[in-house]
């Protein structure tokens, strides 16, 4: 394989150098005053709550603007949000799936955007503005990472650089063929991974990962936004300004060399503040900022603290860890062994190849949480965050104290021999509910992936939850969901996601088919899609307040609603074609 052979090739060749701008190391820090960074997982931390109501006052004005441009029949947008008691939260969730789902994630979202040239009168432009919450998961998690820690740009705005996203540059594709800048590249990885095992920390492939994506993520200067930090986005003009919807990135609680991930792993949520999980079994959140601290119930030891264990392309590459899926002592790599990573990390190396190595563990005897195994042990050990099948991040959003009422569920999966998604993501999301872990995120009832294959529902938008007094068993009643599936309109996005090369022009047209796969084909294929998103978004707020709905939103429910059949005949396989000529927005891409 491609990755196999880079990878390899780097480890072999890869000596010590030398890093003159800045540090990957993390830093040494006197510890705040009476410092305690951990707290339990009982609400939202109350910094979230400041920044949520500073949002309200800005997505409550953009809601109005969305709706009064959807133009729904007999509705005063104004009207309507002036009388409601609480705002309306919009999330928006962009799954897995690599490249495939980077590219195809960054036309859906710029659908969404009202800074896209042509989003408003093409497509769903505004909704964005209009959302309180955004998260991202692996590919996904590259998008909106990508985005924001390029203060905030548009899709359009990364596509004009040189730099980012370029992934036909040899100098960001790993070196491309070129033996000699594959070996000067993985050369430069390695002097600054080693910055942080010499710091006294434990290193892992996560981190040249991450590097790595740094220089294609964030620009391609001499040091790769190396001293950049996830917990930066605080100080972003348009995250203080509350201009952007609150960010999530998704990991999974994970051991090394082991691919014993399910639906009761630990789901771990990282946003510009805090790092924890609203799980039963950690069921604690400890301050971004002091992550690599060493900590006993979130009280350091010492007067000396540490930041900058956070930097922004571990966390993204943690995210993104495919490693511990597909274990190194396996055919899929090659000769690409544990020896030779050793070989490549030294001497931190020990048993940590395959994982994301958070050491010291941020949660060490914590008084919160029920899994010992995660609170007595030295580290935290996390993967990418789709291994146990929720390949879209939608936890975060589905938690009753975030009160998100519409749910835009992207899903850039792979679960067909054809390389499209199934429902495998939704499906898993909702059986989590039923366990332990899950039981405080309700979700609404989804087909099966068989009933989705057999009806072709994942040819279209899909809502979930449209009925409210439908859900009355689930522990409380769950966002409607408005599930988007990858769809093949002007080319074939249904790329592998071991693919790590495009061009530019293939990388354009999956932004530009994602575009399509968002507006139902620039509205053409359903005019009044745009109404429909309007519809579904007041939906729970008319239920709430005993508004019937009108005729005009039953229509568009009767034909995006599930409407409960499952099918229960053989396996099927949906055969795909593209029946679409070259979009109207090909320009902006």
């Amino acid at each position: 394989m491609i990755l196999s052979t880079i990878l390899l090739t780097a480890f072999a060749s890869a000596v010590i150098g030398v890093n003159t701008r800045g540090s990957y190391a993390p830093d040494k820090v006197p510890c705040p005053e009476n410092a305690s960074f951990i707290r339990d997982a009982a609400d939202l931390s109350s910094m979230e709550k400041e920044w949520i109501t500073k949002r309200h006052e800005r997505t409550d004005q953009e809601l109005k603007r969305f709706l009064e441009g959807v133009s729904l029949q007999d509705f005063d947008a104004g009207e309507f949000i002036d009388s409601l008691e609480r705002s309306i939260n919009i999330g928006l969730s962009f799954s897995g799936g690599s490249y495939r789902a980077m590219f195809n994630g960054a036309g859906q979202f710029a659908a969404l955007d009202s800074r896209t040239e042509g989003a408003e009168a093409h497509g769903l432009g505004g909704l964005l503005q209009a959302s309180t919450y955004l998260s991202g998961l692996s590919g996904g998690n590259w998008l909106t990472g990508t985005l924001i820690m390029n203060n905030w740009s548009s899709v359009p705005d990364l596509l004009d650089s040189d730099e980012i996203w370029n992934l036909e540059n040899p100098k960001l594709h790993f070196g491309g063929d070129n033996l000699t800048l594959i070996q000067e590249r993985w050369k430069l990885l390695k002097s600054q991974v080693d910055e942080k095992a010499e710091a006294g920390f434990h290193t892992s492939l996560t981190d040249p990962w991450g590097r790595q994506m740094s220089y294609q993520f964030f620009g391609t200067g001499d040091d790769g936004a190396i001293s950049l930090r996830f917990s930066d986005m605080r100080d972003i003009d348009a995250f203080k300004d509350a201009e952007m919807p609150f960010p999530f990135s998704i990991a999974l609680s994970g051991y090394p060399d082991s691919k014993n991930v399910s639906l009761e792993s630990t789901v771990i949520e990282f946003n510009p503040f805090e790092m924890g999980s609203w799980d039963p079994s950690l069921f604690a959140f400890t301050d971004l900022k002091y992550l690599g601290s060493n900590v006993s119930n979130g009280v350091p030891v010492s007067d000396i603290c540490i930041e900058g264990f956070d930097n922004v392309g571990f966390v993204l590459g943690t995210s993104s860890n495919v490693f511990n899926e597909f274990p190194l002592n396996t055919s899929r790599w090659g000769n690409l062994t544990p020896q030779a990573i050793h070989n490549f990390l030294g001497d931190n190396f020990d048993e940590y190849y395959d994982v994301g190595v958070y050491k010291p563990n941020p949660f060490r005897e914590s008084e919160h949480g029920s899994q010992r195994s995660l609170l007595d042990d030295d580290g935290l050990y996390l993967v990418d965050g789709g291994w146990d099948l929720q390949n879209i991040p939608l936890a975060p959003m589905l938690l009753p104290e975030r009160g998100v009422d519409v749910l835009f569920a992207f899903d850039n999966s792979f679960d067909t021999e054809d390389t499209f998604p199934n429902g495998t993501a939704i499906g898993a999301t909702y059986d989590r509910q039923f366990l332990e872990q899950g039981q405080r995120l309700p979700f609404p009832y989804v087909p099966s992936s068989k009933t989705i294959l057999k009806h072709e529902l994942n040819s279209k938008p899909l809502f979930l939850g449209c009925n409210a007094s439908n859900m009355t068993d689930l522990s409380s009643v769950p966002p409607l969901v408005v599930y988007i599936p990858n769809v093949a309109y002007t080319t074939w996005s249904n790329t592998s996601g071991y693919k790590v090369a495009y061009s530019n022009e293939e990388r354009n047209a999956l932004i530009q088919n994602g575009f399509e796969a968002a507006t139902r084909f620039n509205l053409t294929i359903d005019p009044n899609w745009k109404k429909c998103v309007g519809c579904s978004i007041i939906r729970r707020s008319q239920e709430r307040n005993g508004i019937e709905q009108s005729e005009e939103c039953s229509k568009c429910f009767q034909e995006y609603c599930w409407n409960g059949e499952e099918y229960t005949g053989d396996d099927v396989v949906l055969n795909r074609s593209l029946n679409y000529t070259s979009s109207s927005l090909s320009k902006y891409f």
